[in-house]
């Protein structure tokens, strides 16, 4: 599907798991992308995202600075804001990042002429917020962006899954090398989401195509509980790893080593509170069509896509993958 009126685009955190999604989808659109990046430097491979030279292009920008902000957003039509982060780490707090940030961003969107905005939220940060830091951020910044941009599209998807996806990878790196599977919150209910449905329905809204003003809330079709994604990913993997349930308390001491060390932390205390709060698509959006049922889009079943990049955890890699194959068309 082109649009009918290519339009310029900065979508900041452009470089992501997301964000590349959402870039090569915009520029399927026709539109002329403009990714905002703190290290430009890094990201050259978004370049190729689009479908000839020039249509997708970098620019240096961090949102913890207004004057870079402006530049990154001046001339843009379409403005994107997909950054995020999962743990804190010096000036990058969730405060910063998630709330200042992103309403630095809306402001200056709305100042300098770009007529859609489209905010990257999370699922259930309105009912995690009392007990997470990152919730709380998450559910401060839509207030903010709205206040700043009343048209603003706000979504909030579900733990979010793909090829370069953060939580299958991870846990299938865990199976692999762990005799015992740590569990965390087993009862706690996901509605994980494809990556390229919700690339889609961002780009939907870009193009002005659904209601704006509004918070939407993406999941797949599928709901499971923290212990039923586990077994998922012990056969994807086809590694038959016990599970360990971790109460809270322990889990959050497990957690401190990896405040000081170095690197992405493996586990922190915040995502140990939310890892008990459920991440499912709410009745009221559901009621209201504040879901992909606005966008027309029919999620994708992780039965999909998971298979696709999981059996790089097997044992013997591709070689399961064709054994599994030729199995199951026997």
């Amino acid at each position: 599907m082109n649009s009918l009126e290519p339009k310029l685009v900065t979508i900041f955190g452009g470089s992501g798991f997301v964000g590349t999604q959402v870039a090569q989808e915009l520029a399927r659109r026709g539109h002329r992308v403009r990714v905002a990046v703190r290290r430009p430097n890094l990201t050259r491979q978004v370049t190729l995202l689009g479908g000839g030279v020039g249509q997708v292009v970098r620019i240096q920008a961090n949102v913890r600075n207004l004057a870079s902000i402006e530049r990154a957003i001046a001339g843009a039509d379409i403005v994107v804001n997909l950054v995020g982060i999962g743990f804190e780490k010096g000036e990058q707090t969730f405060a910063a990042i998630h709330n200042k940030a992103a309403v630095m961003i809306a402001d200056a969107a709305k100042r300098l002429g770009a007529t859609h905005l489209i905010h990257m939220s999370a699922l259930g940060v309105d009912k995690a917020a009392d007990v997470s830091v990152y919730a709380d951020s998450k559910l401060a910044g839509e207030r903010g962006v709205l206040e700043a941009f009343p048209s603003a599209v706000i979504v909030r998807p579900s733990l979010m899954f793909g090829q370069d996806d953060g939580f299958f990878n991870q846990m299938g790196s865990l199976a692999r090398v762990l005799p015992i599977l740590p569990l965390i919150g087993g009862d706690t209910r996901f509605q994980p989401v494809f990556v390229g449905d919700v690339a889609e329905a961002i780009a939907m809204a870009a193009d002005g195509l659904v209601r704006t003003g509004r918070i939407y809330e993406f999941g797949g079709p599928q709901v499971e509980t923290n212990r039923e994604l586990m077994e998922r990913i012990k056969r994807e993997t086809k590694r038959n790893r016990p599970l360990l349930p971790v109460p809270a308390g322990i889990a959050k001491l497990m957690a401190l080593p990896f405040k000081i060390l170095p690197g992405r932390p493996l586990l922190t205390a915040d995502q140990v509170e939310l890892l008990h709060v459920d991440n499912v698509v709410s009745e009221e959006a559901i009621s209201e069509k504040r879901t992909f049922a606005a966008f027309g889009i029919t999620p994708t079943s992780m039965d999909n896509v998971l298979p696709s990049y999981m059996w790089r955890f097997r044992k013997h890699g591709q070689f399961d993958r064709a054994a599994a194959d030729t199995t199951s068309e026997a």
